[in-house]
């Protein structure tokens, strides 16, 4: 059944298709290079027209889970690095005037 994957993270994604799913269900994903992952159902994010959104989970957390989508993603690391930054406000001194 064909599906769009919207959202896209390293552990699932948002999915739209034109077909009900069940919510707990596991259900078979394929990628564009025709990878196949387990994936679960854990949410119906919306459904309009025809059309549901869910969010979906994959349950094998393996090496192909982690590039499926065959982009890369921050590591753990590098994502607490980012979040425990601060940015410092610069204050930008006020134009001179000349009398």
């Amino acid at each position: 059944m064909p599906a769009k994957a919207i959202n896209l993270n390293k552990c699932g994604a948002a999915i739209q298709i034109s077909r009900d799913l069940v919510v707990g269900s596991v259900v078979r994903v394929k990628n564009q290079r025709n990878v196949q992952i387990s994936a679960r159902i854990v949410s119906q994010l919306t459904a309009t027209h025809g059309l549901s959104t869910y969010g979906i989970e994959f349950v094998e957390q393996q090496d192909n889970a982690g590039n499926f989508w065959g982009i890369s993603f921050p590591s753990n690391a590098d994502e607490r690095l980012a979040s425990n930054s601060t940015m410092i406000p610069r204050s930008i001194p006020a134009p001179r005037r000349s009398n």
